[in-house]
């Protein structure tokens, strides 16, 4: 599944570092790797003219699978999953990062009916470790699950650790194709955009 332009992802690549998605520096990832580069995703909630442009590309990306509602992940990909159904009009439910101690207790918010198919939605992928995580209380209700779509692949091995557990990933932007539209729009000069690469040939012994 691609974007039907190159046009539209280089956009969504400068809109996302104009709004200060993208940071540079040094950073310490979710999976406990130290990187150059960092992508806030949750700041999409506060532009709401970047957030319909992601939801738009992640519903071009994902309009040929077959599913009956999206689930996004807690938290940073419930806004991200509520554009796109405000905007495709498929309903959504989302997985609760902590269930509650009072009321129904239920894991996941929202209706739904076991054995449909759910496409679930998050900002971006490192390792695959946590989308197993988010996946797994709606897989323990009843629901199916083969495909995941996120804004950008870090290329980190997520993609992989999901496949080799029956799973498949859709990105908008893989991390060099980012890095590749932000040097074209020269957001980035040739020789971050080098030292930027040569990261991402070895992020693992980066910064060791």
């Amino acid at each position: 599944m691609k974007l039907s332009s190159n046009d539209e992802k280089k956009d969504l690549a400068l809109e996302l570092h104009r709004i200060g998605v993208v940071k540079f520096g040094e950073f310490t990832l979710k999976s406990g790797l130290k990187a150059p580069i960092y992508l806030d995703l949750r700041l999409l909630v506060s532009y709401p003219s970047t957030l319909e442009m992601a939801a738009k590309a992640l519903i071009s990306l994902t309009s040929g699978l077959d599913f009956d509602r999206i689930a996004g992940i807690p938290y940073a990909a419930i806004p991200i999953a509520t554009a796109v159904s405000l905007q495709s009009e498929v309903p959504m439910i989302y997985p609760r990062k902590e269930i509650k101690e009072y009321g129904i207790k239920r894991p996941i918010e929202g209706e739904f009916k076991e054995g449909e198919t759910i496409l679930v939605f998050d900002d971006l992928i490192t390792t695959g470790e946590s989308k197993i995580e988010a996946i797994a209380p709606l897989e323990a209700s009843g629901l199916k699950v083969t495909d995941i779509a996120v804004i950008v692949d870090r290329e980190q091995g997520g993609k992989e650790d999901l496949k080799s557990r029956g799973y498949n990933l859709h990105s908008v932007l893989t991390l060099k194709e980012l890095l590749n539209f932000l040097n074209e729009g020269e957001k980035i000069s040739d020789e971050e955009f080098k030292s930027l690469m040569n990261y991402l040939e070895n992020p693992a012994e980066w910064k060791k």
